[in-house]
């Protein structure tokens, strides 16, 4: 098949790139085509995103017609670090620099493969996970060229898989496929749905099955990511949770309708607050199985679920500990405008009386604390009966 071509000039390319990125891209190549007459390409992600009208910070070039010991030498010469020398991939600041190759599965786990160079554009692109991820950008010609319809697959919003053959052989492309949805609103093309249905994600690490699903709870197309996390088999393997109408419908239409008053610092929480509890899991049991690190035990495990009735006194119990911005459950519209009642937005809830004040009345010990607790029920009963016609 006939590589398609789009024009794409240098300063177009580069308009929304860091000036420091972009400075490092010129030096990188002019040095290689100077010093080594190597050509060089960007691929992957950086293309994709320019073409998604999105601002991208890491960016992958791959050096052509240049020997090993040579490019060896020239990423020494430039001060570039090895991150995968049996790889043949240096970094270089925020730039990763590479080979074209090869990889093919030998043994058990993400580090099983052998790696081997290829010389010839449309072979190396083809390693790639999918169609839209396997456009390269010549910054010589000031061109991208699409081996595997990439473009047409962008156009359409769709993840299609490259190559079956390579493809399955890496576990962690379902994963991917899965964040690319909620951060693209991508769709899976059906002969890559029933490809991912078929790969087990037993050889996979919790940090890197953590690391993709911390790029879904990210996205800003939640709803998408929910899907595909049932349709590509990934909830039934990890979680044992298969889809159905109370699994996926009801976080969904949570997700959909409630999105819009996420905040920005909660972002990487709401997700598994919305929906684990619909699965019928335990909160505590999901995060172990993705690895999660600490803060999201604080955000989830150990955070109250909404009640089916969201009321004053339950806003004030929360915000007694913490307030409501800091809540994770504060998307519901109902928990923020009780919040904005008792002003424990951006402040805890306080009773109106110190254990300062109750010791002055001659309080102490044990009757202490038990009269501090009949004056909060007192202030939340109180609250009640305020925000009854609110």
């Amino acid at each position: 098949m006939q590589a398609t071509i789009k024009k794409i000039p240098l300063l177009q390319f580069f308009k929304t790139t860091p000036p420091e990125i972009r400075n490092d891209i010129t030096f990188i190549i002019d040095f290689f085509k100077t010093n080594y007459h190597a050509k060089c390409y960007i691929v992957g992600g950086a293309v994709r995103d320019y073409l998604l009208g999105k601002e991208c910070q890491d960016y992958d070039i791959e050096c052509y017609n240049i020997a090993p010991d040579a490019f060896e030498e020239a990423m020494k010469h430039v001060g570039a670090e090895g991150v995968g020398k049996s790889f043949f991939v240096y970094k270089y600041h925020r730039l990763d620099i590479a080979l074209p190759r090869r990889e093919t599965k030998t043994g058990v786990g993400h580090k099983g493969f052998e790696v081997s160079l290829v010389a010839e554009e449309r072979e190396a692109s083809r390693r790639r996970d999918f169609t839209v991820n396997a456009l390269m950008y010549d910054l010589e010609h000031e061109q991208i060229i699409d081996y595997w319809q990439g473009l047409h697959d962008l156009k359409e919003k769709v993840l299609r898989v490259v190559d079956p053959v390579s493809f399955v052989e890496d576990s962690l492309r379902v994963l991917r496929a899965m964040q690319f949805a909620a951060r693209f609103a991508f769709r899976v093309e059906e002969e890559s749905c029933k490809l991912c249905r078929g790969i087990s994600l037993d050889d996979l690490p919790k940090e890197r099955i953590f690391a993709e699903f911390e790029k879904m709870f990210k996205g800003d197309f939640p709803l998408y990511g929910l899907y595909c996390l049932f349709e590509l088999g990934i909830a039934e393997q990890l979680f044992s949770v298969d889809m159905d109408r109370k699994n996926f419908m009801v976080p969904g239409r949570q997700l959909l309708r409630y999105q819009k008053y996420f905040t920005e610092r909660l972002k990487p929480y709401y997700f598994l607050y919305i929906t684990v509890p619909c699965w019928g899991r335990e909160r505590q049991a999901v995060l172990e199985r993705l690895g999660a690190p600490g803060s999201y035990y604080k955000y989830i495990a150990n955070t109250p679920l909404l009640p089916q009735k969201i009321d004053c006194a339950f806003v004030a119990r929360v915000a007694e500990k913490k307030d409501i911005s800091d809540f994770v459950g504060n998307y519901h519209p109902q928990v923020r405008r009780f919040a904005r009642k008792l002003n424990v937005w951006e402040q805890p809830f306080r009773i109106g009386v110190s254990p300062t004040q109750l010791m002055a009345e001659g309080f102490e010990g044990k009757a202490l604390g038990d009269e501090l607790a009949r004056q909060r029920e007192v202030s939340i009963r109180r609250l009640d009966e305020d925000c009854s016609e609110f």
